[in-house]
């Protein structure tokens, strides 16, 4: 069985003993603690074979076995089967990675198996083992213990967000092109750990109100789990509920932000556009003009040109060649032609 690791805890804190897997489980029934087991991609027999052993229903086995599930909190009989989407910051990369750790908590016993491929969940329940220490006694204890590191996972993530929001607010109007990519990016980003953080919220309040727990008005408790009714418990569930609440807030905010921020870069962007549009349209223009001039021109100088090409013809029994006008009447026609159409496209403002 592909186990992480495995230890008892009494009286909320570690045993530093060394204890066979096998026996984790009787070993803390021996001394009124939990046993944590922790498992990384096990085989769905290995599954199967803990939740015959622990009477886990099967649909948590499946869930477990399958992976990829959302955010939940569910109640079976005297277990609570929770998934967990913890997050890590790769400085490095300047990337987010997101684990998935499943968390079956029966009376006795945590059992918690990741799914993800990266560091992320193993930090996670690294930095539990590391404290050696919960805050309670009971395996809600633990549970607690998990949702709280999770949690505190979510905060360099958020303040990385914050230096980023005022980083592209600051590029927004430099005219730089890679500052749209960075504003997707950044607001995807943002979108996923506003989703991670509105399941953390639903999960907590169900555990700070003890919904989970009871039936009808919510006087009936429903689950022989230790610390289903423990107020010292519901404060610890409450203070996680607030962190969680604070950072979608937040979170929420950095959302509208960049939203606006893709609004202004397209209205930035609408406006080069048209201004390089007017310039365009300003150039179009111009040309037009100096066309309409040189066209008017062209056709002026035709005229003349038509007529002295008709009498530089030369042939003998051409009209007029041996008329005593016929040179001034041709330079006359020639000025009449072209004053006429002169006057025409001036008339018309093409000169």
């Amino acid at each position: 069985m592909p186990v992480r690791d495995f230890a008892v805890y009494v009286g909320g804190k570690r045993l530093d003993q060394h204890v066979p897997f096998e026996e984790t489980l009787s070993i803390a029934r021996q001394h009124n603690g939990i046993a944590w087991m922790q498992m990384d991609h096990p085989d769905p027999a290995e599954v199967h074979a803990l939740a015959e052993e622990l009477g886990i229903h099967s649909l948590v086995v499946e869930d477990a076995i399958n992976g990829h599930q959302r955010s939940k909190i569910e109640h079976y009989g005297d277990l609570l089967y929770v998934v967990l989407h913890p997050a890590i910051m790769d400085d490095t990369q300047e990337r987010v990675y997101y684990g998935e750790i499943h968390v079956i908590v029966g009376p006795d016993y945590a059992i918690t198996i990741c799914r993800d491929e990266g560091p992320t969940s193993a930090a996670i329940i690294d930095k539990i083992d590391h404290d050696r220490t919960l805050a309670g006694h009971s395996s809600l204890a633990l549970l607690h213990a998990l949702l709280d590191a999770v949690v505190d996972g979510y905060q360099p993530i958020i303040a990385r967000f914050e230096n980023d929001v005022d980083e592209v607010e600051d590029q927004l109007f430099t005219g730089n092109g890679r500052v749209f990519h960075r504003i997707y990016n950044l607001l995807r980003e943002v979108i996923v750990l506003q989703r991670a953080t509105h399941s953390l919220q639903t999960i907590a309040q169900t555990l700070v109100d003890g919904s989970i727990f009871h039936t009808g008005s919510g006087s009936v408790l429903q689950t022989n789990l230790p610390g289903g009714d423990d107020l010292e418990l519901r404060r610890q569930w409450r203070d996680v509920l607030d962190h969680a609440i604070a950072i979608s807030d937040r979170a929420e905010e950095y959302r509208q932000v960049l939203e606006n921020a893709l609004a202004v870069h397209s209205t930035l962007v609408s406006m080069d556009q048209n201004e390089e549009m007017r310039r365009m349209t300003q150039t179009s223009v111009e040309l037009a003009e100096m066309t309409k001039k040189v066209s008017s021109w062209a056709a002026i100088i035709f005229a003349p040109t038509l007529i002295a090409g008709i009498y530089g013809m030369n042939f003998v029994h051409q009209p007029e060649f041996n008329w005593y006008f016929g040179y001034p009447f041709a330079l006359a026609l020639m000025l009449g032609f072209a004053g006429v159409l002169y006057f025409l496209f001036k008339r018309v403002n093409w000169l």
